[in-house]
């Protein structure tokens, strides 16, 4: 598609590293330190920025889900730490891992399980923030150019939450309708592409006068993310198709 993509070794957060010469146990934590006296542009991974540069890139399909082992604060920020298997697979220090679709960068892992740190904007602009040990999150690693695009392009930008209101069966597959904010929901159409908690769907309805969409989960699905394990009430994070957004940003700015 003549699409290009940049490698960068910290995609999401700002961050540089140092390393420690000295030689570790086989099943010590390998750490990320950030010097103070050194500066580079951070990317929030939860911004509404509809034309923010692209670092990484994910297709909205979970690799697996993982379990919130830690999270609150370190002498190093606020982190989380969560025990995987799949997303360890090649992982390196400063990879980006969409966690319930929300882009963070790995500042810490070992043989089990990754750390990434959250900032207070991340945690009040996803579901993040209700996140509590012993959670199950979706976990998908970045996009390489090498891969198959099985669901759609997501940056693991969350664009906001939504709340579900409503989980109903039809033989084995599930019903769930989620309720957003109007500004969110202008981006939803029937048959498009969303990322629910970073599961890339396709909605079914849109239901304008309730400010609210939904979709069908057949059971393969069910037994692999996240959202069935909520109940009525709970947060998701979305991320509305980027392509939207541009249609919008081109038809709304007049160029001379």
């Amino acid at each position: 598609m003549g699409t290009s993509f940049l490698r960068s070794p910290f995609p999401c957060h700002q961050a540089t590293v140092s390393v420690n010469k000295q030689k570790l146990p086989f099943s010590s934590r390998i750490s990320l330190r950030i010097p103070k006296t050194q500066k580079m542009k951070t990317v929030s991974s939860s911004s509404s920025s509809s034309y923010k540069s692209i670092r990484s890139i994910f297709t909205g399909i979970v690799e697996e889900m993982g379990k919130v082992t830690e999270i609150g604060p370190t002498e190093e920020g606020f982190e989380m730490t969560i025990q995987a298997s799949i997303a360890l697979e090649g992982l390196k220090l400063g990879d980006s891992i969409a966690v319930n679709g929300t882009c963070l960068t790995v500042t810490h892992f070992n043989f089990s399980s990754f750390s990434v740190g959250l900032a207070p904007e991340t945690q009040r602009k996803t579901s993040l923030g209700e996140v509590s040990a012993g959670s199950r999150v979706n976990l998908e690693r970045s996009m390489q150019p090498i891969s198959r695009m099985g669901g759609h392009f997501v940056q693991g930008h969350v664009d906001g939450t939504g709340t579900i209101v409503s989980m109903v069966k039809e033989q084995d597959s599930l019903w769930v309708k989620v309720k957003t904010s109007p500004d969110i929901l202008k981006y939803v159409v029937p048959k498009g592409y969303i990322a629910v908690d970073g599961t890339s769907l396709t909605v079914v309805n849109v239901f304008d006068d309730e400010s609210a969409f939904n979709f069908m989960l057949v059971a393969y699905t069910q037994q692999h993310i996240v959202v069935p394990t909520k109940s009525i009430g709970s947060k998701v994070n979305l991320e509305v198709d980027i392509l939207g957004k541009y249609v919008e940003r081109l038809l709304s700015v007049k160029y001379l």
